[in-house]
């Protein structure tokens, strides 16, 4: 009992040590928050109040009275780069680079901020200097990143596919799809030049990186088409269907094209039917309707857009029904029918875009690769107004 009692006679002893211990703290903290300029304070509220004008010009007194402070440098390059000053962004990381009292941790951060600022300039063969030359020290990841964006920039894919491996050795994460679709970009400019045998292995490499990777296969049977195998290249485009139904849009075309090469135009019309019935898309739609009217005429064209119509209400499909409409109206009709189809067409031009999931940039035609945020496959394979029906 007594020693329960000594005890608690010693927690006020343990509670008033710890009180003086904050008070020193305290003390420490206001004499060092003392020493900073005024002009810190002033700079660090004008960022806060997102005024970023004010906040770089009292950065800037700050370092003229102290050029000694290093984070003060990194704060206004970091800055000037924002605003898209990069002159005066490269300037002050050279300044710190420059000076021999530089600790080795700041000297590598000065020379990545440097890099970044080459970067941002499109001064590509100075950043890319820059990076290589930190890929083994504590900014050997983000360097490594900011490499990959260079060479993707240049088109230089082999090096964009070497950079993303050693991002994937890293630690840094996957980058199975970036790698796949370099070697589909590689085996795209094989096919331009008409070289198709260079084109198979590197999208075999593609597909050995990414086996769902749809682009690669349709681009194998772009190759196998190019060498007169069509049937091999039909049962190569089928397997888009496999990995995305919805996808099977993009390759609508190429398949109905060889389905009447080998003779047989009504299995093909059949086959991108059974494709509509699973993913309806106004660009499956515009295949097959041509298909159909070829095969077989003007009312069964119309019948299958008017069923679309009623399963998937949108513009672009009345669009097209108009259209069929308009091929054996009466004479009577037709001036009000193409009138009605002009105001429709003309406002559907603006909902026949794409549009980037990750930053929102719409376009006309489908990219791999969004031009807005460089991002790969961020495209869904259906037009806006069809996703906002979906939704």
């Amino acid at each position: 009992m007594e020693f329960e009692l000594w005890w608690l006679l010693g927690i006020p002893v343990f509670f008033g040590l710890g009180w003086v211990a904050a008070r020193v703290d305290i003390r420490q903290l206001v004499s060092e928050s003392r020493t900073l300029p005024r002009a810190y304070f002033k700079g660090l509220n004008f960022l806060l109040n997102e005024q970023p004008d004010k906040a770089i010009d009292a950065f800037i007194e700050i370092v003229r009275m102290d050029t000694e402070t290093a984070d003060m440098h990194f704060a206004l390059g970091n800055l000037f780069r924002r605003r898209g000053e990069t002159e005066r962004a490269i300037r002050v990381h050279q300044n710190l680079l420059s000076r021999p009292d530089l600790p080795q941790e700041q000297k590598e951060h000065a020379q990545y901020e440097l890099g970044m600022d080459y970067l941002k300039a499109g001064l590509l063969d100075r950043a890319e200097e820059t990076f290589t030359a930190m890929v083994s020290g504590q900014y050997a990841v983000p360097a490594r990143r900011a490499l990959l964006e260079i060479f993707q920039r240049e088109k230089e894919w082999p090096r964009a596919i070497e950079a993303a491996i050693g991002l994937q050795e890293s630690g840094a994460g996957a980058r199975q799809k970036e790698i796949a679709q370099f070697y589909c970009e590689l085996a795209q400019d094989a096919l331009v030049h008409m070289h198709p045998e260079e084109a198979l292995p590197l999208l075999e490499k593609s597909l050995h990186a990414d086996r769902v990777n749809v682009r690669a296969t349709m681009l194998s049977g772009d190759a196998q088409l190019a060498q007169g195998d069509v049937e091999g290249a039909l049962l190569t485009w089928r397997r888009v269907e496999q990995i995305s139904v919805p996808h099977t849009a993009l390759v609508a075309q190429r398949m109905m094209d060889a389905y009447r090469k080998v003779g047989r135009p009504q299995e093909g019309v059949n086959l991108l039917k059974s494709y509509l019935e699973q993913a309806s898309s106004i660009d499956l739609i515009e295949v097959v309707y041509k298909a159909v009217l070829e095969l077989d005429g003007v009312d069964a064209a119309k019948q299958l857009v008017s069923n679309e119509l009623r399963r998937t209400p949108t513009l672009l499909g009345l669009d097209k029904l108009l259209e069929a409409r308009l091929m054996d109206a009466p004479a009577s009709l037709v001036p009000e029918l193409s009138m009605v189809k002009n105001l429709v067409h003309g406002y559907t031009q603006k909902l026949a875009r794409y549009q980037c999931s990750h930053c929102g940039f719409k376009a006309r035609q489908f990219y791999w690769q969004c031009p807005g945020c460089s991002r790969w496959e961020t495209y869904p394979p259906r037009r806006t107004e069809e996703l906002n029906v979906m939704n």
